[in-house]
């Protein structure tokens, strides 16, 4: 049974969720992970079908709620909630202004998290390898696709939304970056910031039917191929190292529909080549820093909830 402190440290898992999925790059489904909810999460999600709902529509409220795990996905969403609404604007301003810091954070935490995940795999043979190489190949390969230009019609917001939110609960695919492939990023995190109501209802409707359509496949799969599944999610988090490089050259640009110019085009340097080229320090030192930092939060995480699933 849990208790209201319980439940209190679920929400600021869900903030720490939140904060990832504001960055393209880096996926919430990490951070569930490492913090010890990520199946609790999945099943759930999978839980609200057809046979809850039945007990939702005949008023059966209690039932409902039970079968759902309420008490626990209305504690993380209200967490990820806040999140999203009170920093998605910071974040962007960090981005946009420390750049090389942020990334390197964010870096040094995707390689601590890979190999927490790892360590989830009962027993290492060919298949498990050849599907975690796999992911590496699927992840680096979406991190090198070609931003596509922003479509605001209402059935491709939608559809943004479900594409997205699937890949915000995998590890290491980053929802943001999904919709920065497809040319939605920009757009949706103003439509937060400036509570775009319509817009957000939509994307979050998109959301809701591809979250619950998506977990139960994720479940099936954890549950029947457990060790395939976690190699796989391992490679996926791997391959997405490639986006979050902190150094980067600009290759080649494009304006957007704003009139604003964007990288189109991107290749990792490092730090000496990022200096010669940008003209802009590489902050090397901070930049080791933080990278060290994320690793570090990532263990000292992983401490906490494992002492605490032990006692």
């Amino acid at each position: 049974m849990r208790s209201v402190k319980d439940y209190l440290m679920i929400s600021v898992k869900g903030i720490a969720m939140g904060a990832a999925d504001v960055v393209p790059g880096v996926s919430g489904g990490t951070i569930a992970f490492i913090t010890g909810i990520y199946e609790e999460l999945i099943n759930s999600i999978k839980s609200v079908n057809p046979a809850s709902l039945k007990l939702l529509f005949r008023g059966r409220w209690k039932e409902f709620w039970k079968v759902i795990n309420g008490n626990f996905l209305i504690s993380l969403l209200a967490g990820i909630f806040i999140s999203i609404l009170s920093l998605a604007r910071v974040i962007r301003f960090l981005l946009e202004t420390y750049p090389v810091l942020v990334w390197s954070f964010f870096f040094g935490l995707i390689v601590a998290s890979a190999i927490f995940v790892v360590r989830y795999v009962k027993k290492w043979n060919l298949g498990v390898a050849v599907t975690a190489i796999a992911g590496v190949a699927i992840a680096w390969i979406i991190t090198v696709m070609t931003p596509a230009e922003a479509n605001t019609t209402w059935w491709f917001i939608f559809i943004s939304g479900a594409i997205a939110i699937c890949a915000m609960i995998l590890p290491g695919i980053s929802g943001s970056f999904i919709l920065v492939l497809m040319g939605m990023y920009k757009f949706i995190l103003e439509a937060v910031g400036n509570f775009n109501i319509p817009v957000v209802l939509l994307f979050l409707a998109g959301a809701a039917i591809g979250i619950i359509s998506f977990s139960n496949v994720l479940s099936w799969l954890l549950r029947k191929y457990h060790d395939l599944t976690i190699g796989l999610l391992a490679g996926f988090m791997i391959g997405s190292l490639n986006k979050v490089w902190p150094w980067k050259n600009v290759v080649e640009t494009f304006v957007d529909r704003h009139g604003e110019i964007k990288p189109l085009i991107e290749e990792n340097v490092l730090p000496g080549t990022f200096e010669a080229i940008s003209g802009k320090p590489s902050m090397l030192a901070g930049a080791v820093a933080l990278a060290l930092g994320g690793l570090l939060l990532i263990f000292v995480i992983e401490g906490l909830t494992g002492s605490k699933k032990k006692s």
